[in-house]
């Protein structure tokens, strides 16, 4: 078995277990604290993962759970992992909610100004997609307003919730003066956006920037070399999609007259 694998094999163990000592059939939702890792790792006879934080991220944000869990879910319903305070997290029965790229949607060309440098020294996916998101002024351009990075990788606590890392955050004034706060999500081709994120990037700018309207967007690498950027909002404590537009950077060669001319009539 590869190293990756039986690492993955030791991540749905773990969880597996977790959930196991917790669940009984008709609870909605149950905490459980970060010290239990080592418990059910010892329990299991199984070595502890020296990243713990990357265990939650993985069913989180980037893979499903186990089915052991997941069949345990009523029809139309998922579990979710949130955070529930410093080093604490909560399973939770959530509306079944995938924020994922609609295939048919037009693409919109935009002239890449996208600095080589930054391309050639990128160091993952979710860097180089926030670098040409930033270069490229996508978030003006998607939202209508002028905006500026404030800050990426904020890491901070909200009351409730813990500890949070929100991918970047911008601040931002349309014409009339009205100031905003946008939350960026960013994710590579392989890891799904998350829900539970989202609800977390909301909270974060309530609490920190109260006077500011809170518009989160969330950008997502495709196929083809396309961006994909989503503007969201909560709805009855679900994440709903507000607007969605996809865009591919390209050198000026590559707009041709007929596209310039169709892109006034959308």
């Amino acid at each position: 078995m590869s190293k990756a694998k039986k690492q993955l094999g030791r991540y749905d163990a773990i969880i597996v277990e977790i959930f196991r000592q917790h669940y009984r059939q008709g609870i909605e939702s149950f905490e459980f604290s970060r010290s239990k890792f080592a418990e059910v790792a010892a329990n299991l006879g199984i070595d502890l993962p020296k990243n713990i934080g990357d265990v939650l991220y993985s069913f989180r944000f980037r893979k499903d759970l186990p089915k052991e869990i997941s069949d345990t879910a009523p029809i139309g319903l998922e579990w979710v992992i949130e955070l529930a305070g410093q080093a604490n997290y909560r399973f939770k029965l959530s509306q079944i909610n995938r924020i994922i790229p609609n295939p048919n949607l037009i693409q919109t060309k935009i002239l890449d100004s996208t600095p080589e440098i930054i391309v050639k020294y990128a160091l993952s996916d979710e860097q180089a997609l926030l670098a040409k998101v930033r270069y490229n002024r996508l978030i003006d351009i998607f939202l209508g307003i002028t905006t500026y990075s404030l800050q990426n990788h904020l890491r901070t606590t909200v009351k409730g919730i813990g500890q949070i890392e929100i991918d970047e955050i911008y601040v931002g004034v349309n014409r009339n003066g009205t100031h905003f706060v946008i939350p960026i999500q960013a994710k590579g081709g392989g890891d799904q956006l998350g829900v539970v994120q989202t609800k977390q990037d909301i909270a974060c700018c309530e609490a920190k920037f109260p006077e500011l309207i809170c518009r989160p967007v969330s950008v997502q690498f495709m196929p083809n070399n396309l961006i994909a950027i989503f503007e969201l909002t909560l709805e009855e404590d679900e994440v709903k999609v507000v607007d969605e537009k996809h865009y591919k950077l390209v050198p000026a060669d590559e707009i041709s007259r007929e596209e310039l001319r169709s892109y006034k009539t959308r």
